[in-house]
């Protein structure tokens, strides 16, 4: 459900982009500028009371495919239209998908590299697409020679996974909940979809937690391992976004002090 800010501001933002289009066809009198709220309607092919109310911030819930109709009925560019999907917050149905890459964007990989600390990128599906020597000591069971790469089966197959986390299944946990999140934006990528029904058939654990429905943005903190070389270690997380590839995340651990 949007917040009563939400609405107010998708109000306004297709309120002030009506009144920035040019009526195909001009008319002598018009008092204010742009095109009527009616005329709008026609264009989009929603009823004029309906686009009123979106205008006036009613708590309505707008479907993608009639806000994809405003979108061309308004010229949105392609940053005034994902701005409006953000503000409805639905998914655009003609969005442009990225294309998966044979490699990790540079960006990625060139701030990976720069890293003393131990660094990762991670693909839409959550495999580790580039690591340092750092990311390899401390995670041997997952980034290792002849390891797979994908992080949620090396948090919930990998035995040692449960050694070097000592919070394994609440670590686990919080992991598949980050993931649903970047599920929900990808419902027909069929590389998830396969992702998802392998996981539930090689992890109990994961089926179980998968079904809870639980959903949580990646978030920073607090990570603590138990390193069969090094010993307890604490390190505080972050992780960005590359703007050129939403679809990847870059993760870095910062060691706190003492850790």
């Amino acid at each position: 459900m949007l917040s009563e800010e939400q609405r107010r501001l998708l109000g306004r933002f297709i309120r002030s982009h009506r009144e920035r289009v040019t009526p195909s066809v001009p008319t002598r009198r018009r008092r204010t500028p742009g095109l009527r709220r009616e005329e709008l309607a026609a264009l989009a092919g929603i009823g004029v009371t309906w686009c009123a109310w979106i205008e006036q911030g009613r708590d309505i819930r707008v479907s993608p495919e009639a806000l994809a109709r405003l979108a061309t009925a308004l010229a949105l560019t392609p940053a005034e239209r994902g701005y409006l999907f953000e503000l409805a917050g639905r998914r655009d149905p003609d969005a442009p998908r990225s294309e998966p890459m044979p490699q990790a964007p540079r960006s990625v990989r060139a701030l990976v590299e720069a890293q003393a600390h131990p660094a990762y990128g991670l693909d839409r599906v959550w495999n580790a697409c580039c690591w340092n020597a750092a990311a390899e000591h401390l995670f041997g069971g997952w980034l290792g020679p002849d390891k797979q790469k994908n992080l949620l089966r090396y948090a919930f197959t990998e035995p040692s996974a449960r050694v070097l986390l000592p919070d394994w299944e609440d670590r686990a946990a919080r992991l598949l909940a980050e993931f649903r999140a970047d599920y929900a934006r990808a419902l027909d990528d069929a590389a998830m979809a396969h992702l998802v029904a392998e996981m539930k058939a090689e992890s109990a654990l994961f089926a179980r937690l998968w079904d809870a429905q639980s959903v949580s943005v990646r978030e920073g903190g607090q990570r603590t391992f138990l390193h069969p070389l090094d010993g307890p270690l604490a390190y505080e997380q972050h992780t960005f976004i590359p703007a050129e590839r939403v679809d990847y995340k870059l993760v870095v651990l910062f060691p706190e002090a003492g850790g």
